[in-house]
């Protein structure tokens, strides 16, 4: 009977174990990004936290700029294609968030008339500019580089110029966790929505 008894509980340590483990061996990173709180504003000029706008949802998160002429708005556009393509029963699990790493020309006002032009919904996007503090906090979290390149004045007397920045798209759990990264211009969707299927179970 003891015999019997050791066995089973092995047998349920065992299982106890995959269980825990399960997620973490599907997904290449495991961080934490609740720890602190970063001030934001969102397309409305309202405040927020992140990463608690994002509590309990499966994200899909980009920084991004808006003046950016190609890696940008391909990565935007793969964002929505990943929600288009999301399933009945996932798409109210699932955020989708964009954050500038250009805040003195992203305002909120730019990020929502960017957000509009490209019909994405409020119900399930969040486009975020903060001060300089708070944007370099969040990129220094999920690896993100960002550096100007050749700037220039337009004829209303306006610095203008592009940057150089990590292309990405990254997948956060309900619980605040950096899973997965993938690069954000040539994404691969199905791969993103089997990850975030995955974590929907």
């Amino acid at each position: 009977m003891k015999n019997q008894l050791k066995i089973l509980f092995g047998l349920f340590i065992l299982l106890s174990v995959n269980f825990l483990t399960g997620c973490y061996e599907h997904f290449p990173l495991d961080q934490d990004l609740t720890r602190t709180q970063n001030t934001f504003l969102n397309q409305d000029s309202v405040k927020v936290q992140f990463p608690k706008i994002i509590k309990d949802k499966i994200t899909v998160l980009a920084m991004v700029y808006t003046h950016c002429p190609d890696i940008c708005p391909m990565t935007t556009h793969n964002m929505f294609l990943v929600e288009e393509k999301l399933t009945d029963d996932l798409k109210d699990k699932v955020k989708f968030v964009v954050i500038s790493f250009d805040p003195n020309r992203d305002s909120p006002a730019v990020l929502k008339k960017f957000a509009e032009i490209r019909d994405l919904s409020f119900k399930s996007w969040t486009l975020l500019s903060g001060d300089e503090q708070n944007t370099t906090e969040v990129m220094l979290k999920f690896g993100i580089k960002a550096i100007p390149a050749d700037s220039s004045y337009d004829e209303n007397g306006e610095l203008s110029y592009n940057v150089i920045h990590t292309d990405r798209i990254s997948l956060i759990d309900q619980e605040g966790k950096l899973r997965s990264n993938y690069k954000g211009s040539t994404a691969n969707i199905d791969v993103i929505l089997e990850d975030i299927k995955y974590l929907g179970k």
